[in-house]
Parts: structure tokens; C-alpha cells; sequence
């Protein structure tokens, strides 16, 4: 997570609000409120300590996390929309959301550094998780959506191999991402577009990836 928040920092304090305003592949945000999205998304790690789950139910995983209910209903879709835009229009500039962003993701690295090990934490929509699972949601949302900011900017991906390495393992879990990659003809960050539904699939690759990869359900 430090290292994607870390090069994700870096982007956001080179961006102008030419750029913020640009639309975004997420409508209806723009840039800069799909952003501050990421970033909030990057604070949910001290909301989650301070709802600890029941030892007594198990915990979901990481991929069941990433599933369609309740989590993407309208009502949801439209409280993430309002907040995202609210916070934007309220930080307004570049260094504002970078500094943000910054302050919000060494906050939630230091909370993850020092809390118990096997810690069970529940998520804003009622999830049990580990601890360690959750904060690979917070990697995911850092990730992919970054994939979404780049295509807005026009830009090359910046993914980095650590959270690469994090988005694989868990859409490729038979470990044959490699193999993939060169099925597909792409490197893994466009193997991990592709997975994600940042780029187009054609159909003989989805019979391809039949069975051998694990579908989530994302925004």
C-alpha cells in the first residue's frame, strides 16, 4: 500500500486543474473526484479498527469481499458519489488532494504497522476481515482505480510490482499469470486490466480465461 499511495502522491502533485477537471472512465466523476474517492477509500483502515468483528463468525476473504450486493446498490453508488464530489470540490487543488492523500494513507500504514497480529476488523458493510485482507482491498482500490485515473490523464499505467504482484495473486490464483500474459500478448499490468474490465477482452480470451481466473465485482 505504501509504495502504490507513495507513486500515486507523486502523479496527483503534477497534475494541474486542467486536469482535475477532465472526465473520468467512473462517471459522473471528473479527476479530481475520483481522487479523492481513492483517498477515502485509503482511510477506511481506522474505521475498520474501530469495529472489531465477532471471533465467532469468519471471516470473508479478500475475493468475497468483492461481491454484488449491498455494497453497489443505488443508494450506496450515490453516497460514494456525493462525498467523493464534496470532498473535491472542497480540496480543490492539486497539492490540497496530494497532501491529503498523503496525510490520510501514512495514517492508515502506521495504524496496519502496530496493530495485533490476527486482528479481525468489520468492514463498513458488515464484513468480518482479517485485518491483513481489508488492507489488500485498500491495495485493489489504490491499484485499479489508478488504472481508471491514467486513462483519464491519457497516461502510461504506474502501477507498481508490489501491488501488482497483490492484484495477481488474488485474480490469478492458480499462479499462472505469467502464462496469461503471454497467451494475451500484454505485460501484467495489461493483463490486470483486462481482468478487471479497464480494457477490452475479446471473446476468444474470455474463453481462454474460463475457469482460471476469479471474477470481481468492482466499480
Amino acid at each position: 500500500m505504501a509504495a502504490e499511495a507513495a507513486t500515486l502522491q507523486d502523479v496527483v502533485s503534477g497534475l494541474t486543474e486542467t486536469d482535475l477537471n477532465l472526465a473520468s472512465p467512473c462517471p459522473p466523476w471528473t479527476i479530481g473526484e475520483l481522487l479523492c474517492h481513492m483517498l477515502m477509500g485509503a482511510d477506511r483502515i481506522s474505521q475498520a479498527l474501530s469495529q472489531s468483528g465477532d471471533a465467532s463468525e469468519p471471516p470473508i476473504t479478500t475475493s468475497q469481499y468483492y461481491r454484488a450486493d449491498q455494497r453497489f446498490s443505488a443508494a450506496t453508488n450515490a453516497d460514494r458519489i456525493e462525498t467523493a464530489s464534496a470532498l473535491a470540490a472542497s480540496l480543490g487543488e492539486p497539492d490540497a488532494i496530494a497532501a491529503e492523500l498523503g496525510l490520510r494513507c501514512r495514517r492508515s500504514i502506521e495504524l496496519l504497522t502496530t496493530a495485533p497480529a490476527g486482528q479481525i476488523i468489520r468492514t463498513r458493510h458488515g464484513d468480518p476481515m482479517l485485518l491483513t485482507d481489508f488492507a489488500r482491498t485498500r491495495v485493489v482500490e489504490l491499484a485499479v482505480h489508478g488504472l481508471d485515473v491514467a486513462s483519464g490523464l491519457g497516461r502510461r499505467p504506474w502501477m507498481t510490482a508490489a501491488a501488482a504482484d497483490v492484484l495477481l495473486e488474488l485474480l490469478v490464483p492458480d499462479g499462472q499469470g505469467d502464462e496469461l500474459c503471454t497467451r494475451l500478448d500484454c505485460d501484467r499490468v495489461g493483463l490486470i486490466a483486462r481482468l478487471t474490465g479497464r480494457a477490452t477482452l475479446p471473446a476468444a480470451h474470455e474463453q481462454l480465461l474460463a475457469g482460471r481466473i476469479t471474477r470481481l465485482t468492482l466499480g
